[in-house]
């Protein structure tokens, strides 16, 4: 019988009685938070993992101090900010010609002040979005028959819609939550067009909400920025959010990649290990919005993708 796991679960747990011997896997963002706790767990099960990060030196020490006991990983420096750094590094990790069998896309900014990525796109579209779907496209020919691909969105997605038209807030306010909210939805439909390119050659993607975790990922939240993050929640959510630890918000990362049934979670989106059902009440934290999974959609967002970042990615 299979285990039931919820939003107390740890990477660990899920992962209990797992052997992922022979499993090779790649983590974006393993310089803190959720990317460490997600690799290490992956290599305390037995997997293969690679990981990316901006700063080498950044993910060198962090994981050294995770790692204690374990086999260290190899790193290839990848900053999602700019595209440059992205071909180069997939270039870096193509020429090494090794399979993988999960590409776990974790690796991203939250709630920033407005900026520009080095390509000039509004950085937490360009970071979260446009930087993973570089990479992890141009990646496509060392994935295995059987793979996954899993995207790590959020419940910030509920705050918006993509915006095809002004992806950049050229001529629209900007707004730190917005702009997330718009980078997160953005991860959850380029899983969804992943998915339906990739499931005829035996591989599926797939995205997340991981939890609210206290990690760098927060490092730009002021006071005013939370109560803004709170101010549309109903009474049973204000009541019912609860942060999870690194380890519990690890945890449906490892589900997803490794333990759910890989046709239950191919172009959906899961939180606490299970898949979610659509939820458009504007007032609730739970579910995933149904323009988050819309084909047609997620088809007009690869292709505007395609357009900024100058580079067609015919995959099926």
């Amino acid at each position: 019988m299979a285990k039931t796991f919820g939003a107390e679960s740890t990477a660990d747990e899920v992962l209990e009685g797992v052997n992922l011997s022979g499993q090779r896997v790649l983590v974006t963002g393993v310089s803190a938070g959720l990317g460490i706790e997600t690799a290490r767990s992956l290599v305390a099960h037995g997997a293969e993992v690679i990981g990316t990060a901006r700063d080498l030196n950044k993910a060198w020490r962090a994981l050294g101090e995770a790692f204690a006991g374990l086999k260290p990983i190899d790193v290839v420096e990848v900053d999602l900010a700019s595209l440059t750094s992205v071909r180069k590094g997939a270039k870096e990790i193509l020429a090494q010609g090794k399979p993988f069998d999960v590409i776990i896309a974790n690796a991203g900014v939250m709630a920033c002040p407005k900026g520009k990525t080095a390509d000039g796109f509004e950085t937490q579209f360009g970071t979260n979005h446009l930087g993973h779907f570089v990479f992890v496209n141009m990646l496509v020919p060392l994935l295995k028959s059987g793979s996954r691909i899993v995207t790590l969105s959020s419940a910030g997605h509920r705050r918006s819609d993509v915006s095809l038209d002004d992806p950049n807030f050229e001529r629209s306010e900007y707004q730190p939550f917005i702009a997330y909210g718009r980078s997160k939805t953005a991860n959850i439909l380029y899983a969804v067009a992943l998915d339906d390119r990739l499931k005829g050659r035996g591989m599926r993607a797939t995205s997340l909400h991981p939890g609210g975790i206290q990690t760098e990922l927060g490092r730009h939240l002021t006071p005013e920025l939370i109560a803004q993050m709170r101010a549309g929640w109903n009474a049973a959510a204000q009541a019912a959010f609860r942060f999870k630890s690194v380890p519990q918000g690890s945890a449906t990362s490892v589900w997803a990649a490794c333990v759910a049934p890989a046709e239950a979670v191919g172009a959906q989106y899961e939180e606490d290990c299970h898949v979610c059902e659509v939820n458009d009440d504007a007032t609730s934290r739970t579910g995933v919005r149904s323009y988050a999974l819309d084909h047609a959609h997620a088809a007009d967002l690869w292709k505007k993708s395609e357009e900024m970042v100058g580079e067609r990615f015919p995959l099926n």
